[in-house]
């Protein structure tokens, strides 16, 4: 069992919202395994924060670019703002982007980042990277909180499969790309979804339901609307549209559909945000003293 320290209660606290002795009841109850805690007070009903989106802590820059009917998005994390803006890792960004959009060998690319490394004098990580390709129709992009073309914090892509010209799709789908960026879906469509995640959050469901005494058949009911809820969360078909709140986004795609007179259809997206899901790590300066002086 792990250790439950004051840092391990601090840090679900700051996940959960919820109080530090019910975080501490939960890692205790949890043997100290961080989501098996944050299970646990959901299901208690305990947990403020619901649904839990990845901690930005990861330093760097998202690059994205699409043309015609292909994008590409890269994320690069380095381990401070300063570094960041280094004219040699900004090339080195931008050379990855243009590698990942042409197809070509990202593990090299990778590769490069030791020279780099010993040069800027900071740990660097080519995180990931996405592509969007369709074979008719566009692939639109959109950088929020750009800071220069195609790098900012959170890059999208959209791929838009249809028989309409391009510049009749444009409009669209940077407005979609947009929501994107907004509204962070998970899956495009209800039959994306994976079965595990549903199977999770039907479990927790059940739990809250149960502890709120209503019959069996009451339960599955709630069960029910609460998994329809968690569509309209993560699924991007199924949200509500952030630029019109009367519409989903599968009514905005059929109205697009309608405006250009032939099928429209989102075939494929992405969007990363800088450092998501990436845990920093937090220095005590304070203790770090301390533990040099009790050498």
């Amino acid at each position: 069992m792990a250790e439950i320290t004051a840092s391990l209660v601090k840090e679900l606290r700051e996940k959960t919202g919820a109080g530090i002795m019910e975080c501490k009841k939960a890692l205790t109850e949890s043997a100290g395994d961080m989501e098996a805690a944050i299970d646990w007070l959901r299901k208690k009903g305990l947990s403020v924060a619901a649904k839990k989106a990845g901690r930005v802590a990861a330093q760097g820059w998202v690059a994205v670019k699409a043309e015609g009917t292909k994008g590409a998005v890269v994320e690069v994390n380095i381990e401070t703002d300063f570094a960041a803006n280094n004219p040699d890792f900004k090339a080195y960004v931008k050379e990855s982007l243009g590698v990942a959009f042409a197809g070509g060998d990202m593990e090299a690319q990778k590769a490069k980042l030791t020279d780099l490394i010993a040069k800027i004098g900071e740990n660097m990580n080519l995180r990931r990277f996405a592509t969007v390709n369709v074979d008719k129709g566009l692939v639109a992009s959109y950088m929020h909180s750009q800071t220069e073309p195609g790098m900012g914090k959170i890059g999208v892509l959209v791929g838009l499969k249809s028989d309409a010209p391009a510049e009749s799709l444009a409009e669209g789908a940077k407005q979609i790309a947009m929501h994107i960026a907004a509204a962070s879906p998970k899956f495009k469509d209800i039959a994306s979804v994976d079965a595990d995640a549903v199977a999770h959050e039907k479990s927790i469901y059940a739990e809250q339901a149960k502890a709120s005494g209503k019959p069996e058949a009451i339960i599955e009911k709630m069960v029910e609307g609460r998994i329809r809820k968690y569509y309209e969360e993560v699924v991007l078909m199924e949200q509500v549209y952030i630029m019109d709140p009367d519409k989903k986004v599968k009514d905005v795609l059929a109205d697009l559909s309608k405006k250009v007179g032939t099928p429209v259809e989102i075939a494929d997206f992405a969007r990363f945000a800088l450092g998501e899901g990436v845990e920093k790590k937090q220095e005590d300066f304070a203790a770090e003293v301390a533990a040099q002086m009790n050498k």
